[in-house]
């Protein structure tokens, strides 16, 4: 309740300041973020699992270009209409005239829910939206990931304070997973807006308070896609793709999962790979990552969740053939780290059961199909009933380039197509790209389109009389 009251007294203060003000008061927490990068980084690596690269990328300069995004798309909404204006309408020997004014009225208090992997960049969007919107902010991190994003808060609420803005407008609430508080907070009739990301049932129950006039930004679980038809160098694709898998060990929201590789095989430049071959490349690239002692844990960073362990460790409960198994690989920095190799497995078309959820962590799986046809409209059904936010295709030829692109965007899923080389589909880059497209079962939110700001506040106009 506290918490709650501090939000509210600090809204009646926000609200009144004008947006141009709010965005510079924001952009200026931004830059003391970005004074303890370092800071953020190893709380992000000593939480998340993350390597240390990664942590500072992810959680440092990534992170604020995905706050500064709503900043500045908002400060656009809310200064689209003038805020005056005077409407007259002549009547033959006398007019009516009009006094008009507007004024965006923020929807009250955001709750911001956080998830382990990624503390802080899934968490900064949603809290700058709803700040340049007008509205406080409660951020209920993951009770494994606080210290990232309580480092954030703190640097917001100093730079609050030094402008004479009450510095409970942004507020932590911290719980622990034997004593969780979220639905307490997501059902108090106060909370007006809430942002989630995490898995797909609490995601759902997120959903469905809507009902209860709550407006709510949900990134939940997916099942991603590769599409492999026809490639030039068979080595780059499969040392590309087998990079993606690894990353972070698969604990990303945009992580491949599901490749799907016609019987017939891949025609390359040089010849075409049978279906085993083409296995065969991308076993070989995923353990090159894993056994190269210079760059496999670090590549792979640790598992975050124990319960992401326990499904690799159970993965053979699928009766599914194994490809590749997974074995723990021991960290030269931090021993004790639950780091593995990733799992590969490989099934037939029907064994729908298998591969249609997400199965999060370092497992992927090999797919085989009658041809890129039946790839394309498995890819397409699984995106229809359980979402994705990513999908990578390969093909030399333009006509079935334009034909994935084209099912694909049916069910709103966006197609990454022929990368090699250092860019890999799990990458989103702020004022580039659209973050999930919110028109799947994967999240009915995107990083940032209009919609992800124009839904927090509401444009109210009041006339008088001349």
């Amino acid at each position: 309740d506290q918490t709650i009251n501090n939000a509210k007294q600090a809204l009646r203060q926000w609200k009144k300041i004008t947006p141009q003000e709010r965005a510079g008061i924001l952009v200026e927490t931004l830059e003391r973020i970005k004074t303890h990068f370092f800071e953020i980084a190893y709380a992000t690596m000593h939480t998340t699992g993350q390597s240390f690269m990664m942590s500072f990328q992810a959680s440092g300069p990534h992170s604020l270009d995905r706050a500064l995004e709503p900043v500045a798309l908002g400060l656009h909404e809310l200064t689209r209409f003038p805020n005056e204006v005077v409407w007259e309408k002549p009547m033959g020997k006398f007019s009516v005239k009009l006094e008009k004014n507007f004024v965006a009225v923020p929807k009250g208090i955001s709750l911001v829910i956080g998830c382990s992997t990624f503390p802080v960049w899934n968490t900064l969007p949603g809290v700058f939206a709803s700040l340049i919107t007008g509205n406080p902010v409660i951020i209920k991190p993951h009770p494994k990931a606080v210290l990232p994003i309580a480092i954030c808060v703190a640097d917001i609420q100093d730079v609050l304070r030094e402008n004479g803005i009450d510095e409970t407008l942004v507020q932590l609430a911290c719980d622990s997973s034997e004593l969780p508080i979220t639905k307490k907070y997501c059902e108090h009739s106060d909370v007006k807006l809430i942002d989630y990301t995490g898995n797909s049932t609490f995601g759902n129950y997120i959903e469905q308070l809507q009902v209860q006039g709550k407006t709510v930004f949900t990134e939940k679980a997916g099942v991603n896609s590769v599409i492999l038809d026809s490639v030039k160098n068979i080595d780059e694709v499969a040392g590309n793709l087998a990079f993606a898998l690894s990353l972070y060990s698969g604990q990303m929201c945009t992580a491949p999962q599901n490749i799907f590789i016609p019987e017939s095989g891949v025609k390359a430049d040089d010849k075409t790979y049978s279906y085993e071959e083409v296995v065969e490349k991308l076993k070989a690239q995923l353990s090159g990552i894993s056994n190269n002692p210079k760059m496999g844990v670090g590549v792979l960073g640790a598992i975050q969740n124990e319960n992401t362990l326990k499904r690799v460790e159970k993965i053979a409960d699928l009766k599914a053939q194994m490809a590749l198994t997974s074995s723990p690989l021991k960290s030269e920095e931090f021993p004790k780290t639950r780091t593995v190799s990733p799992t590969l497995l490989e099934v037939q078309a029907d064994a729908h059961h298998i591969y249609s959820s997400e199965l999060f962590g370092p497992i992927a799986i090999c797919i085989k199909t009658k041809n890129t046809d039946e790839s394309l409209q498995l890819a397409r059904s699984l995106a229809a009933q359980h979402g994705a936010i990513t999908c990578a295709a390969y093909s030399t030829d333009i006509g079935t380039l334009n034909k994935i692109g084209e099912t694909m965007q049916e069910v709103f899923v966006p197609v990454t197509f022929n990368l090699t080389g250092p860019i890999w589909v799990n990458q989103h880059a702020a004022f580039s790209d659209f973050h999930v497209t919110g028109g799947n079962a994967a999240g009915n939110a995107s990083f940032t389109n209009p919609e992800f700001v124009q839904k927090r506040f509401v444009w109210v106009g009041h006339r008088k009389m001349v």
